[in-house]
C-alpha cells in the first residue's frame, strides 16, 4: 500500500483541535447549563393569557365564571374560553345555556359552504366575552387534537389581534395527550394557575402541572406557576400544605359552605360587586393579576402522600413482590428443557 493510500492515524490532541470537536464540545457545555430562573418582574404582554389547570369536576369552570364576572365589572376586558371536552366552563355565565362550541360550529359551516364568523362562536354576558373550543363525541376521536383544531381556527379567526387585558383559558389537568398542554409546550400563555382541594386526586393533578411546567422549562419555555386556587376547603389544611412544599402561594380559598353549593347548582353567579361573596372575588382578581409566574419544585409521589394521614392514603402499605409458582398452576411452570446434551466420547 502506497503512503498516499494510508490510513490516518492522527492523535487524539489533532483530533481535539477539529471544528467539529469544537463544535461537539461547545454543544455539551450549553446543554450542561441549568434554564434560567422564571421571570418574576411584572408581565409585560399588554395581554394576559393565564391557563387554569385542575382535576375534572375540583370547580375550575365555577371558579373562571365568577372570576371572569369580577373582572369584568371592575372593568377589564376578558375573554374566557373553555377548553374542556365537555363544553361546561361558560354553563354557569350563561345560566346553565350551553353555548355552540367552535368545533362542532366550524365544522357545519364548513359543510354548508359557509364562512365561520367571529359571532358564530363567542358571547357575551355583562363584559365578559366565553367560548367553547368543544371536543369529539366519545369514542370518536382525540380531545387534545380537537383542542389544537379549535386553536387553530382561532387563529383564522384573529387571536392574536384581540384586544383583551385578560384571556383565561380552562383546561383539564388529568388528562395527558399533548393538546391539554398547549399553553406550556407552546409559550401560549405567561403563567399557570391551579385549582384543587384537600384531597389526593386534585393535589396529584396539580403537582403533575406543575412536573410540566418544569419539564418545559428545562426545554426553554418561560410559562410559570402563579399560585393556587383552593375549592370547597374545609379547613383540614393539606393544599395548604402541598403549596407551601412546591413553592407557590395560594391566591384563594373558597370554603366549602352551603350557600355557595348552593347558588352554583343553580348556575347563580356569586362573583357579584355588593353580594355576600364580593371580597373573596375581588381579592382573588387582584391577586390572579399581579401573581408573578414562579417556578414550582413538584414532589415525588411519596412526598404527595405524606400531606396526608397514613392510614386514608395507605401511604404505610408494604409493596410484596408476586411469584411466578402462585401466579400459575404446577403442570404450567414444568416445561421440558431446550438443553442440548452431548455423549461423552
Amino acid at each position: 500500500m502506497s503512503m498516499d493510500n494510508a490510513p490516518d492515524f492522527r492523535t487524539d490532541e489533532a483530533e481535539t483541535d477539529s471544528p467539529t470537536s469544537a463544535m461537539t464540545e461547545a454543544l455539551r457545555e450549553e446543554a450542561a447549563q441549568e434554564p434560567a430562573p422564571v421571570a418574576t418582574g411584572p408581565v409585560t404582554k399588554e395581554t394576559q393569557i393565564i391557563a387554569i389547570y385542575g382535576k375534572g369536576g375540583i370547580g375550575k369552570s365555577f371558579t373562571l365564571s365568577n372570576l371572569s364576572y369580577m373582572m369584568a365589572q371592575q372593568g377589564k376586558k376578558v375573554l374566557l374560553i373553555g377548553c374542556d371536552p365537555k363544553s361546561d366552563t361558560t354553563s354557569l355565565l350563561f345560566n346553565g345555556r350551553a353555548v355552540p362550541t367552535i368545533i362542532e360550529t366550524s365544522s357545519k359551516k364548513k359543510e354548508a359552504g359557509e364562512e365561520l364568523d367571529i359571532g358564530d362562536v363567542c358571547f357575551v354576558r355583562d363584559g365578559v366575552y366565553a367560548m367553547e373550543l368543544g371536543g369529539p363525541e366519545v369514542g370518536r376521536g382525540c380531545g387534545g387534537r380537537g383542542i389544537i383544531h379549535g386553536f387553530e381556527t382561532m387563529e383564522k379567526l384573529g387571536f392574536h389581534d384581540w384586544n383583551f387585558d385578560y384571556i383565561l383559558l380552562d383546561f383539564l389537568g388529568d388528562v395527558v395527550c399533548g393538546g391539554f398542554g398547549l399553553p406550556i409546550a407552546r409559550d401560549m400563555c405567561q403563567k399557570v394557575i391551579v385549582v384543587g382541594s384537600n384531597d389526593l386526586q386534585s393535589l396529584y393533578v396539580a403537582n403533575n402541572v406543575c412536573s410540566a411546567v418544569e419539564y418545559f422549562r428545562k426545554l426553554g419555555g418561560n410559562v410559570g406557576v402563579a399560585g393556587m386556587v383552593i375549592n370547597k376547603d374545609d379547613g383540614t389544611g393539606e393544599a395548604q400544605a402541598f403549596a407551601k412544599e412546591v413553592g407557590i402561594p395560594v391566591l384563594s380559598a373558597i370554603p366549602a359552605d352551603e350557600d355557595i353549593r348552593r347558588k352554583s347548582a343553580n348556575y347563580e353567579i356569586i362573583g357579584k360587586p355588593g353580594g355576600d361573596w364580593a371580597a373573596l372575588f375581588e381579592a382573588l382578581s387582584e391577586n390572579v393579576a399581579e401573581a408573578p409566574p414562579v417556578q414550582p419544585a413538584p414532589l415525588e409521589h411519596d412526598a404527595l402522600l405524606g400531606l396526608f394521614d397514613s392510614e386514608e392514603t395507605g401511604a404505610d402499605v408494604v409493596l410484596t413482590p408476586a411469584k411466578l409458582e402462585d401466579m400459575c398452576d404446577a403442570s404450567s411452570l414444568k416445561k421440558d428443557s431446550l438443553e442440548v446434551i452431548y455423549d461423552s466420547v
